[in-house]
C-alpha cells in the first residue's frame, strides 16, 4: 500500500515512530541489551504505542538499522541542495563515519536479531551506494574531483572506516582517513588546473 511522502502519517504516529528509532539507536549503540521499556520511556511513548510499532526486539533493531541507512542516504541530497559539491561530499563523509560507528555499536544487537530471524536480507546498504553515486556525479560535473571515480572505488577507499574501534579515539582517526580520501579524490580534478588555482611546485 503506497502512500505519498506528505501523507498524514507524518502525524503524531510518524513522529512517535521516529522518536523511538532515534532513542533506540542511541541506547542500543551503548548496550545491545538495552531494555525496551527504557527505550519507550526515554522516547516518551507508552508501552502500547511502542509494541504497536515494534512487536519485538528484532523488529526494532532491524528498523533502527534501516532508518539509520536511510538517514545517511537522505543527507546526500540535503547537503547537495545547500553546499558546493565538494563540501557536500566531505560533510557527507563525516555523516557516514557516524553511521559506521553506530553500526559497530549495533553489531551485537544486529547479530542477535538476525540469528533469530535468519538473515539480514533487505537491510543492505543499497541506498548508501545511491548516495555515493549522486555525490560523485555532482563533483565530477563540477570538476572538483578526478574524473572516472566509481562508487566501488570510493567504498574501497574508505574500507578502513569499518575497522576503526568505536571505543577508541574514532573521531580523529576517521577524520584523518576521510581527509586522505578527499585529498585523493581532488588530486587530478580538472578544477585544480583552472586559472588562479594553487598548483603544487
Amino acid at each position: 500500500m503506497g502512500r505519498h511522502k506528505d501523507a498524514p502519517l507524518r502525524s503524531d504516529a510518524q513522529r512517535n515512530r521516529e522518536r523511538i528509532l532515534e532513542v533506540a539507536l542511541a541506547e542500543l549503540t551503548l548496550a545491545s541489551d538495552a531494555p525496551l521499556s527504557v527505550i519507550a520511556k526515554k522516547a516518551g511513548v507508552g508501552q502500547g504505542t511502542f509494541y504497536r510499532n515494534f512487536p519485538n526486539r528484532e523488529s526494532l533493531v532491524l528498523e533502527v538499522y534501516r532508518y539509520e541507512v536511510q538517514q545517511v542516504s537522505d543527507a546526500a541530497c540535503q547537503l547537495l541542495e545547500t553546499r558546493a559539491p565538494d563540501r557536500a561530499l566531505r560533510e557527507w563523509m563525516d555523516r557516514l563515519v557516524r553511521y559506521a560507528m553506530a553500526k559497530a555499536g549495533l553489531a551485537d544487537a544486529i547479530r542477535k536479531a538476525t540469528s533469530a530471524l535468519g538473515s539480514l536480507a533487505g537491510v543492505g546498504p543499497g541506498p548508501l551506494t545511491e548516495a555515493v553515486t549522486l555525490l560523485l556525479r555532482a563533483n565530477e560535473e563540477a570538476g572538483t574531483i578526478r574524473p572516472g571515480v566509481t562508487p566501488d572505488d570510493f567504498l574501497l577507499a574508505i574500507a578502513g572506516l569499518w575497522h576503526i574501534d568505536p571505543h577508541s579515539d574514532w573521531e580523529s582517526r576517521a577524520g584523518r582517513l576521510m581527509d586522505l580520501v578527499m585529498d585523493g579524490l581532488r588530486a587530478g580534478a580538472p578544477g585544480r588546473n583552472a586559472p588562479g588555482s594553487a598548483t603544487p611546485s
